[in-house]
């Protein structure tokens, strides 16, 4: 969270797109010709995200920072497997410098250009080879402007930094295939100077501290797409519990945060436990959070195992974020423009936290953002009708009004129409049928056709998915 059914038509760019990328750009033919992975996942938003002609299966990151010189020396060694025959594949990597470059153990040619790092291993890469990359690199990391203004990327911070990863940060701090439709497994070690605490997704395995330096080794064993990584640096308090059911919880809190953080953050077990009866069983190996400074952070965000929060949160928050761990980070988007099953499944959590917690109903809570009386300025109110959940009109407006709130009342809408004890199945059906893997939004919609084949949801996805301006009330 960020806070501040495809038409035909669309169904078959997105598929064309798709389809080139899973082939990769090829050139010629026979055993001589050039056969490179295609330098894009053929995203509609962010079409150079990503790289055709490969799998990635996981990611070992060994890196340090010096926050003083703001440097980063980074070893990132990636397991993958070939989806086509490949003489040559491509990493995104924005800014630093590459040093060098392997694969298989032997050193690799290798180019740049803008955030492509190609590499040409020595020896072409057989269909369905399974092969390792290592490149060394280091620098100062990137802060990257998104289209709709916030930064993500590497963000230096007052006593260290924080990275984040939504949509395209993550290759401002190492190379892979960053795009949401390939997730991997992690294995993270930080080393930052004695006295400062490095923070990742996933368990903590390892401490150890020589010449005036700490290494922190995390890793990370359910897939993770890379936009949902994150690295935290600074002089953290952190806590180490677990829930009443084992789970256990991580909790990383800047000094200046940690008073007012500590009552919602006692109750994370609480809310685990709640989400796991509304949406099955909790997805990860473990839980907690991040809470920074508000002045180094402008906005939450769903971090894989541990969400990211500018400041202390307020219940509301928690449970948005949390929610995430089934909708958006178990079940991901393939693509950007699928972003309203993670915002708005998230957003409608929050609203059944409410109605479960003696607060507005979700029927109260639709009516008034129908009437146009939710927010509390008149352009927020309006802004709800601007554009589609499911077709946001460009990159800019992924993470806009529409598809957090239009899409919780998609939800909504459908739980109207199969009653609650039907809609509770579909929640976790969904989330269990798609647990670590991706979806869209015509893989949503044909699940719900699907799980009440003798109900109609054409008006639902003609008027509130897919329609422009807003609805007429029933």
């Amino acid at each position: 969270m960020r806070l501040f059914r495809l038409r035909p038509a669309a169904r078959t760019v997105v598929a064309a797109l798709l389809a080139v990328s899973a082939a990769g750009c090829v050139s010629g033919s026979g055993p001589g010709a050039d056969r490179t992975g295609g330098p894009g996942a053929g995203d509609p938003y962010f079409p150079k995200s990503g790289n055709g002609g490969y799998d990635v299966t996981h990611y070992t990151l060994d890196l340090a920072y010096e926050p003083r010189a703001r440097r980063l020396t980074g070893t990132a060694t990636i397991d993958a497997r070939a989806t086509q025959d490949l003489t040559a594949l491509n990493l995104d990597l924005q800014g630093l410098d590459v040093e060098e470059v392997t694969v298989g153990g032997t050193d690799a040619r290798w180019s740049r250009e803008g955030q492509e790092l190609t590499v040409r291993p020595r020896d072409a890469l057989d269909r369905d080879q399974r092969f390792r990359v290592v490149v060394r690199y280091s620098g100062t990391p990137e802060t990257v402007t998104d289209p709709d203004g916030s930064e993500e990327g590497w963000l230096p911070t007052a006593d260290g930094a924080l990275a984040l990863g939504q949509p395209t940060g993550s290759m401002a701090w190492f190379p892979g295939n960053h795009h949401p439709s390939d997730k991997a497994t992690y294995s993270i070690t930080v080393t930052v100077p004695k006295g400062l605490r490095a923070v990742s997704n996933g368990e903590l395995v390892g401490e150890e501290t020589e010449g005036g330096r700490t290494a922190y080794r995390w890793r990370v064993g359910e897939p993770m797409a890379s936009y949902l990584a994150t690295v935290a640096i600074g002089a953290y308090e952190t806590e180490r519990t677990r829930t009443p059911d084992g789970l256990p919880v991580y909790t990383a809190v800047d000094p200046a945060q940690a008073a007012a953080s500590r009552a919602v953050l006692e109750r994370i077990p609480e809310v685990v436990a709640w989400g796991e009866r509304i949406f099955g069983p909790y997805p990860f190996a473990s839980v907690g959070a991040v809470v920074d400074r508000p002045e180094d952070v402008g906005y939450a965000l769903e971090t894989q195992n541990r969400p990211v929060f500018p400041g202390a949160p307020d219940i509301l928050l928690l449970v948005h974020e949390i929610a995430h761990q089934w909708y958006g980070n178990s079940v991901t988007p393939r693509t950007w423009r699928d972003m309203w099953l993670n915002e708005g499944f998230a957003t409608y959590a929050h609203w059944l936290w409410q109605e479960d917690h003696g607060g507005d109903t979700a029927q109260e809570t639709f009516d008034l953002l129908y009437a146009g009386s939710y927010f509390p300025d008149a352009g927020s109110n309006e802004a709800l009708w601007a554009f589609p959940p499911a077709e946001p009109p460009d990159a800019a407006h992924i993470s806009a009004t529409p598809v957090y709130w239009r899409g919780a009342m998609v939800l909504h809408r459908i739980r109207r129409t199969v009653g609650d004890d039907a809609f509770f199945d579909l929640l976790r059906g969904w989330a269990r049928t798609h647990r670590h893997g991706t979806a869209d939004t015509a893989d949503f919609t044909a699940y719900v056709e699907k799980s009440a084949p003798d109900k109609d949801f054409g008006r639902i996805w003609e008027d509130w998915l897919y329609g422009e301006g807003r609805p007429a009330r029933e």
